[in-house]
């Protein structure tokens, strides 16, 4: 319809097969994780080759559908050597119980949260708070789904939703307290410290087996597709 109208159009492409079926006037595919069409946070040079490469495409007149390769990953999803988390974190012992779950989340929590307020501090921006629950609820809100129970909050009206948006946060606030300090480690250094050495990796696990054995679809929907992703699934994170 935009494009019947004189306005035209660039598609910013993650999975291919999906440009394939819609057909877009045009696409530029790029080689970035999901989420990061335009590669790493705070890398403006970067991300500003890949805007010009996509509108360059306006130029082209050898439509109708014109589907090009961005050329490079970006310089930035290589590891840093010198990095470390900025919480100190003891080895994750896996709890037995959700009342135990409930109680060491809530020890890591307050191990994590200051590096996480000084990257609020430093950054000025968090994209913690979907939820609309304070992180000092999110131990007891996922232990009581652990122990079988359905509660719902009052921002989003479901169990489903009301799971899926802590779980994001909680997520989320891990992810911005591992870039508090320092340069930045790249993306596949926060998941494999997220899932590989942190206790939220592994209550998120728990809490994706309990969704997919509950009796409320939208739980199990949610907890089946948006709480681990696929390569993290096994229990070492790597």
């Amino acid at each position: 319809m935009l494009e019947t109208r004189g306005i035209a159009t660039v598609a910013i492409a993650s999975v291919l097969p999906q440009v394939e079926k819609t057909r877009p006037p045009r696409a530029l595919m790029v080689p970035f994780m999901l989420g990061r069409p335009f590669g790493e946070p705070n890398d403006m040079a970067f991300q500003q080759r890949v805007l010009r490469q996509a509108l360059g495409l306006i130029e082209s007149d050898a439509g109708p559908v014109i589907l090009a390769y961005f050329p490079d990953d970006n310089p930035s999803w290589s590891d840093r050597a010198s990095w470390r988390a900025s919480a100190a974190l003891p080895a994750p012992v896996v709890p037995d119980s959700p009342a135990s779950w409930e109680a060491a989340l809530r020890d890591e929590l307050a191990a994590v949260r200051p590096a996480w307020v000084r990257f609020t501090q430093r950054f000025q921006r968090t994209t913690v708070g979907l939820s609309g629950l304070e992180p000092a609820d999110w131990p007891a809100f996922g232990a009581a789904f652990l122990a079988g129970e359905l509660p719902v909050l009052p921002l989003h009206g479901t169990p489903a939703l009301s799971l899926r948006f802590v779980v994001d946060d909680l997520k989320a606030l891990y992810g911005e307290a591992a870039q508090a300090d320092g340069d930045p480690p790249s993306a596949r250094q926060i998941d494999r410290w997220f899932w590989g050495e942190t206790l939220a990796g592994r209550f998120l696990r728990a809490l994706r087996i309990t969704a997919l054995e509950s009796s409320d679809n939208g739980v199990k929907t949610v907890g089946g597709r948006f709480f681990v992703p696929t390569p993290y699934l096994g229990g070492d994170g790597s």
